[in-house]
């Protein structure tokens, strides 16, 4: 019997790991090592370290930039660090699996292509040759992010999308086809009438084909609507329905079809999914089993001894009555052992939240009990405890977002001394360590403690209108905690319970924007640099060829690709959709026609794939939220709680 190898496995499928080891001592050690949370943190440390130096690498943020003699061995120190995380992997995973993992090949072959092109680069600066280096692995950073152990959800999220490709790729295809036919139709129409020009540039209306492709792809984004339109409707009233029929056919029925696609296929990529999860689950706890197995009356059993040894491996800062509620929970018949079936459900119940309530004293309590239990005090306490004592508090705090919306400023220092003392009641009453058992309670200390140090601070400094907007802006978050009302009231619950399961996921989903916002930026950075000066005080943005644009009428200077941040922002407006066209525009007036292609295929990777991959995920999420229902072992573990006499209301 191995216990040690038993609780890898069993920790294994509790956190939904899929690492693969040899079952050697050795082997299992070098496992628990590599998954041990420092290793993790300092990998994520130099990961965040290697992405980072986009800030300070030509061109780089203004006032930030370092030569690349200090950036490239900082660099390569990173992928060392890396490299060496890929080694640790290699010596406890058994035969050739760690060269068949196609992920740690990718990381490979990035730390490769890295290396040389930064050999490459520091050959060309010093052989002076310098118009002719470029940086062009650096958009394949991200890769080493996606495809690390650590970026697992991250991963998944990817390989979700490139699953979900395919069958999109067939709907776009028809999208773009549809978009060339009408296209072909607004050049047979449009083309023989000069009177026509653009009002936003006064250029020919519909004159070639390239363009307006272009434009009629950007209609489909809103984006140029009805600026589009209207020197053919001005014109003729009757043109209108050519856009009208345009829109319907591939804004509203091409971009709904896109949208069920892409849900039909994540719902149908998520259960598989989720098998995978549940079979590998399966597999490690059977693995888990066999190494704790026993034979009684002719059956394979784990007893309850060996679950308590085992326990102490798997969760050693737990208690022996923790580990007899889990045994209570499985073993409802009391035989002192469980089979193989029983056993396949300890992920699932290691998984139920059970919190340890300790009987400790209040500090005031421990060193002044005649204070702390006198009658006066008791009543104070019993009113904190009152639900009205917290009703009374919200209502102070929407009666404060008034006063602070009708710049009534008199009444700020009052509002703060009250909820000062909400605070200080509290802690009278809960103690330190229940107080901060509850996030509002921190998030209302933490605000009001800046809030006050902020503004005895600026007082001081005779700051006084600043003062006044800190604590304006420290208070105004307050009424952030009536979010708890609105969460208590029935119609509510679903769309918060929503809310709060998606919020971890919204990293996975911020995870990958990052990598595509990386890639983009790094490529638009080498293409267009600092093309566009970020004056707005110069009416062509420092560039002659801006000259009469709308990007420069528009002052839109500033969005160009001259750092990283800068460039991040950019990709950010595009993003969001509005305006895109002009953007676009003002680097296509810099460099051709041909950068159109750089914009249209971040709006067709961002916008329509991964903005729908995430829609379908909060759908998804809506929907389970609306039939979710406490699981059976939840139930179990508070019944066995109830039954041993350890239930606390709270």
């Amino acid at each position: 019997m191995n216990l040690y190898l038993a609780a890898t496995y069993i920790i294994d499928a509790r956190y939904g790991r899929n690492g693969q080891f040899e079952a050697d001592d050795n082997s299992v050690r070098l496992y628990n090592l590599y998954t041990h949370w420092l290793p993790k943190l300092v990998t994520y440390f130099f990961l965040l370290l290697l992405l980072s130096l986009a800030i300070f690498e030509k061109p780089a943020v203004p006032g930030l930039e370092i030569e690349y003699w200090v950036t490239m061995p900082m660099e390569l120190i990173c992928l060392i660090v890396i490299g060496s995380r890929l080694f640790h992997l290699k010596l406890f995973s058994p035969g050739r699996t760690f060269y068949s993992d196609k992920k740690n090949i990718v990381v490979l072959a990035t730390i490769v292509i890295v290396v040389i092109d930064m050999i490459t680069y520091i050959a060309l600066v010093n052989s002076g040759q310098s118009m002719y280096a470029y940086r062009w692995s650096r958009p394949l950073r991200p890769l080493i992010l996606v495809n690390i152990t650590e970026g697992r959800q991250i991963r998944r999220a990817f390989r979700n999308i490139r699953r979900t490709l395919p069958d999109i790729l067939n709907v776009l295809v028809l999208f773009f086809l549809s978009i060339a036919l009408f296209a072909l139709m607004a050049l047979k129409i449009f083309e023989r009438r000069p009177e026509l020009r653009l009002y936003t540039d006064n250029s020919p209306y519909f004159k070639h084909y390239g363009d307006i492709y272009f434009q009629l792809y950007v209609l489909v984004t809103t984006a140029n609507s009805p600026d589009i339109m209207m020197p053919a409707f001005d014109s003729n009233k009757w043109f209108s329905l050519f856009f009208i029929v345009y829109l319907v056919v591939c804004l509203y029925l091409f971009m709904s079809i896109i949208l069920a696609v892409i849900y039909k296929n994540y719902r149908r990529h998520l259960k598989n999914e989720i098998k995978k999860s549940v079979f590998i689950k399966r597999v490690k706890l059977n693995r888990a089993f066999d190494e704790l197995k026993e034979q009684q009356d002719g059956k394979s059993v784990v007893t309850e001894k060996t679950w308590n040894a085992v326990m102490q491996e798997v969760l050693p800062n737990r208690n022996q009555v923790y580990y007899s509620l889990l045994w209570m929970v499985l073993d409802k018949d009391g035989n002192g052992y469980i089979d193989q079936n029983m056993f396949l459900q300890v992920a699932d119940l290691l998984n139920v939240e059970v919190s340890e309530v300790r009987n400790q004293k209040h500090l005031i309590e421990k060193f002044w009990p005649h204070i702390y239990n006198s009658s006066v005090s008791i009543a104070v306490r019993q009113v904190v405890m009152h639900k009205f004592f917290r009703y009374f508090f919200d209502l102070a705090i929407v009666v404060n977002a008034f006063f602070i919306g009708f710049n009534l400023d008199e009444a700020e220092w009052f509002f703060l001394s009250v909820f000062t003392c909400e605070i200080i009641l509290k802690l009278y009453t809960y103690g330190f360590r229940e107080f901060c058992r509850r996030f509002w309670n921190i998030f209302d200390f933490i605000v009001i403690s800046a809030a006050f140090i902020a503004t005895i601070i600026e007082a001081a400094l005779e700051e006084l209108q600043y003062s006044r907007e800190t604590l304006d802006v420290l208070l105004v978050l307050r009424i952030l905690r009536l979010l708890k009302l609105v969460g208590s009231i029935d119609r509510f619950k679903i769309i918060i319970g929503t809310l709060t399961n998606i919020a971890p996921s919204m990293f996975t989903y911020g995870g990958v924007l990052f990598v595509f916002y990386y890639v983009f930026a790094i490529i638009g950075m080498e293409v267009w640099g600092t093309m566009l000066s970020g004056n707005v005080n110069v009416t062509f943005c420092n560039n002659p060829a801006l000259i009469g644009t709308e990007f420069a009428r528009d002052h839109y200077c500033n969005n160009n690709f001259s750092d990283v941040l800068t460039s991040f922002v950019l990709l950010f407006e595009l993003m969001v959709v509005n305006q895109w066209h002009v953007l676009t525009s003002g680097f296509e007036a810099v460099t051709s026609a041909w950068a159109r292609l750089y914009f249209v295929a971040f709006h067709l990777l961002v916008v329509i794939v991964v903005l729908n991959i995430f829609l379908a995920f909060i759908l998804e999420a809506f929907m389970l939220e609306s039939s979710l229902s406490a699981g059976k072992f939840s139930n179990a573990v508070e019944e066995k709680i109830k039954e041993m006499g350890l239930w606390v209301s709270k």
